[in-house]
């Protein structure tokens, strides 16, 4: 960690830091209605507005995170070429996502919906089952919030400026800007931090080869670090199923996330889906760029237990301290963004569909949004306590569990937006067995990993064999319940919103 203050870089960060704030609350008149925005349409969605541009940088803002910028790179520090699941996983994603989500963002705003949970309850009408989304949504989203604090909280040291304060105030900024901006604030500054995030990755492909004598020095030098801990840039042979099986669970849980669905349900147009699904794929590309980094801090000879700071560590070694300190803010700002979606969409989810359902009294539009806004500071105070009394690591841990968890709801979600073929209750019951399935593998694993050693199969991402757990319950138990027979409640969703 820095032992002395970086004044210069300190200083342009801070410059930029303050320009993402104006931003952020200039946001809260930037195609605000006349009505103002007190419903949770407007606060939460932005009234449904964002075109194919904005909705893109929203979308990728909210996918790819200040941790992702940090935790990609240290991940091939640590770990060598397994780190590099990321890059497969995010192109798995991208059809996967054109074919599910135009035709979820056609029924969500036939319907009004603002969550996934919201078309669960009206795809199925099953309180306990939407019950259930909502709160493993706002479960998977709480420590995922606090990994982008983690995000700020290791820039911030890199300065070499130590203390809580400084994660406070950006907690207080983020905080008063999402609460007058809602949804438009992070679209806004996600313009913004992608492109000074492609500048930073730019001029870093194209810098560091340079200072450090090419990509096959890099590389071998890489390779040699890795090579003293037992790892390598190259994958073993009985890491194949792993790798594949984390890339796969990753994809079918990022699509799930309540905050991916907070920026798709905002687009204008299934059309709009549509055009991000197909130009998303470039941040593939730039996600490949920003794991060499990782690579880079070994050929650097970058030596720290901590490896969530090997990018600023390598970025004040190699840059003068200038643009170190536009790299490290467009890192920290890329905290702000999907923190923001994040809290929102828990906030969404609270409102709607856990508030909404065990209340008896239903609630008007403005004050679903007074509730919505409340519940978004005290997600965020959470996440603020939640990496300032307890160890970073612990977040790391729950965020492992966050995206087993999160897969489980593929089968009401994904599936039910083509069928209706399963019933609710199996549906609930696949649930609750791929919850506990998939719990049960982490903590055998001590929370320390997500890879499981499933007997006679090989070592697999414990989201996997869960979710099949989860498919198995649900299929099997169909027949059934409608033989005995259970209620399998009714559809208010309109059947010609499938169509197409």
């Amino acid at each position: 960690m820095a032992s002395k203050v970086h004044t210069p870089a300190l200083i342009v960060f801070l410059f930029f830091f303050a320009l993402v704030t104006v931003a952020g609350f200039w946001a809260a008149r930037w195609r605000r209605p006349l009505a103002g925005m007190h419903t949770l349409e407007e606060w939460g969605l932005a009234g449904r507005s964002f075109g194919t541009w904005i909705s893109w940088f929203l979308i990728g803002g909210d996918t790819y995170t200040a941790y992702t910028v940090i935790a990609v790179p240290a991940a091939l520090y640590g770990a060598g070429a397994s780190g590099f699941f990321a890059l497969p996983y995010s192109i798995i994603a991208y059809p996967y996502m054109m074919l599910v989500l135009p035709r979820l963002w056609t029924i969500c705003h036939r319907h009004g919906y603002i969550t996934f949970a919201d078309f669960v309850r009206g795809r199925y009408q099953c309180r306990a089952l939407t019950l259930a989304i909502a709160f493993t949504g706002i479960l998977a989203l709480m420590p995922y919030i606090a990994l982008q604090l983690v995000g700020i909280k290791v820039v911030i040291a890199a300065f070499g400026i130590h203390g809580e304060w400084p994660l406070v105030v950006a907690f207080v900024i983020l905080s008063a800007y999402t609460w007058s901006s809602g949804l438009r604030a992070p679209a806004v500054i996600a313009i913004v931090k992608d492109v000074m995030l492609y500048a930073m990755v730019l001029a870093a492909i194209v810098w560091l080869p340079i200072r450090m004598g090419g990509y096959a020095r890099i590389f071998n030098l890489a390779n040699e670090a890795l090579g003293s801990h037992g790892a390598s840039i190259y994958l073993a042979q009985g890491q194949f199923l792993g790798y594949s099986t984390l890339a796969i669970g990753s994809a079918i849980a990022l699509m799930l996330y309540p905050h991916t669905a907070t920026a798709v349900l905002s687009a204008r147009s299934a059309n709009t889906v549509r055009r991000n699904a197909a130009m998303l794929p470039a941040y593939s590309f730039l996600l490949g760029l920003i794991a060499l980094l990782g690579y880079a801090a070994l050929a650097d000879g970058i030596v720290t237990r901590d490896t969530s700071s090997v990018v600023p560590l390598l970025f004040l070694r190699q840059f003068p301290e200038a643009f170190a300190g536009f790299c490290l803010a467009a890192i920290a700002i890329g905290a702000l963004v999907p923190a923001a979606i994040m809290s929102i969409a828990a906030s969404n989810l609270f409102t709607r569909n856990i508030w909404g359902e065990l209340a008896r009294t239903k609630m008007t539009p403005r004050q679903e949004s007074a509730m919505a806004k409340t519940v978004s500071l005290v997600v965020k105070f959470g996440a603020l306590v939640f990496v300032l009394k307890l160890q970073t690591t612990f977040a790391i841990q729950m965020q492992l569990l966050g995206g087993i968890w999160i897969a489980q709801l593929f089968p009401a979600v994904v599936v039910g937006t083509f069928t209706r073929w399963l019933h609710p209750y199996a549906l609930f019951a696949g649930w609750a067995a791929g919850m506990a399935a998939g719990t049960g593998m982490a903590w055998a694993l001590h929370l320390k990993s997500s890879l499981y050693p499933v007997p006679h199969v090989g070592t697999m991402y414990a989201a996997v064999p869960a979710l099949a757990l989860n498919l198995g319950v649900a299929v099997m138990l169909t027949p059934l319940l409608r033989r005995l027979p259970v209620s399998g409640g009714s559809d208010e969703t309109d059947a010609a919103a499938y169509v197409g």
